[in-house]
């Protein structure tokens, strides 16, 4: 008699074998979280009297920068963003370049 515990059976022998996997690779960098400018000065509110502030939040052209660049808070980027209509609204800054 034959072992049947030796024999293979049929579909373990038609499995196809799989190519392995290269690893993967560490990342590089880990990116470092902004933090917001004004929080950090310790500034309260952002006025549009302030114009040097508010310029710096702003491009050549006139346009608001987001949060993701200037790395501002939600409350901040607010206040930025009256303080700019109001100062386009007196022509303080320009509409568009």
């Amino acid at each position: 008699m034959e072992n049947k515990e030796n024999t293979p059976k049929p579909a373990e022998a038609a499995q196809p074998q799989r190519p392995q996997m290269a690893p993967r690779r560490p990342r590089r960098f880990a990116p470092r979280r902004k933090v917001c400018r004004l929080c950090a000065e310790k500034i309260d509110h952002v006025d549009y009297k302030q114009v040097q502030i508010v310029k710096s939040f702003c491009t050549d052209t006139g346009k608001i920068l987001s949060r993701r660049i200037t790395g501002a808070c939600a409350r901040h980027q607010r206040q930025i963003m009256r303080a700019v209509k109001i100062n386009r609204n007196l022509s303080v800054l320009p509409y568009n370049g």
